[in-house]
């Protein structure tokens, strides 16, 4: 949720992925290329689904015990 409201917000993904994993993290160069990148894009891709409904996956079916 909190790649969501940076990517809501208008904040890069790269911005997002600093605030997520901490500046040590994040390289300087080969952003492109790297991990959290992709990391950060699904976060944020993730994110815009459930805002849009997609949550309720997570309530499912429940299942009985008899």
């Amino acid at each position: 949720m909190r790649a969501l409201d940076g990517w809501l917000e208008g904040h890069s993904y790269r911005d997002i992925a600093t605030g997520l994993f901490g500046r040590q993290r994040v390289p300087e160069r080969g952003w492109k290329t790297f991990d959290l990148r992709n990391r950060t894009i699904r976060l944020v891709q993730t994110g815009v689904s459930m805002m849009r409904g997609g949550y309720r996956a997570l309530l499912g079916r429940a299942k009985r015990i008899r």
